[in-house]
């Protein structure tokens, strides 16, 4: 086993934070530290998934340690879930669902780089209406949207390997293509791309 991921957490609500804290506590593969130390994850608490909280994700992400961002909300519809990941989270519970196992379990993820949202909401998002998406879609191989749909499911790379019968190397490369075809970020930027613009 590895050294433990170092993780924060930010909260307007001191309550929820502690809370947040407490349930990450527990588990050896994560430490809590504080906002001002390098984290590998951000989890950010807010009460509302609107423009402010969008704004906070990407203030994280492009700050002086670039942890990956887990954001933690009430509730969230697929739109605001699609910008969420757009702008740069890695890793979308709702209150109810992040219980002290969800939680770092998405937490470790976003830590190796995987995106992962509930599988209800990730139907969700499946079924809500596509951006037109002109002459996209057509620009993505079978290989390139199975390997993002799986991403999409929170797979991690070993896994999408042995699912698709690829090498390690050749998930890594498709990804790799993805973002620097269509000029994206990330691998959760791909997937909020691919989800909007009707590739999956």
């Amino acid at each position: 086993m590895g050294e433990p991921m170092w993780v924060n957490v930010m909260a307007t609500d001191p309550v929820l934070e502690a809370g947040v804290t407490s349930a990450m506590l527990g588990c050896p593969d994560i430490v809590v530290v504080t906002t001002r130390e390098k984290a590998a994850v951000t989890v950010l608490v807010v009460d509302h998934l609107g423009q402010d909280a969008l704004d906070s994700v990407r203030a994280v992400r492009t700050g002086a340690h670039r942890p990956e961002v887990v954001l933690v909300v009430p509730e969230v519809e697929p739109a605001d879930a699609l910008r969420a990941i757009a702008a740069g989270a890695r890793g979308l519970l709702r209150r109810r669902e992040a219980t002290a196992e969800r939680l770092t379990r998405t937490v470790l993820a976003a830590g190796e780089g995987d995106c992962t949202v509930s599988p209800d909401m990730l139907d969700r998002l499946l079924a809500a209406p596509a951006v037109p998406a002109g002459t996209l879609a057509s620009n993505i191989s079978d290989r390139e949207r199975a390997v993002l749909r799986l991403i999409a499911e929170g797979r991690e790379t070993g896994e999408i390997a042995k699912e698709l019968c690829y090498s390690t190397r050749t998930v890594t490369s498709v990804v790799h293509d993805i973002t620097r075809r269509f000029r994206l970020r990330n691998r959760a930027h791909a997937v909020a791309f691919a989800l909007r613009a009707g590739m999956l």
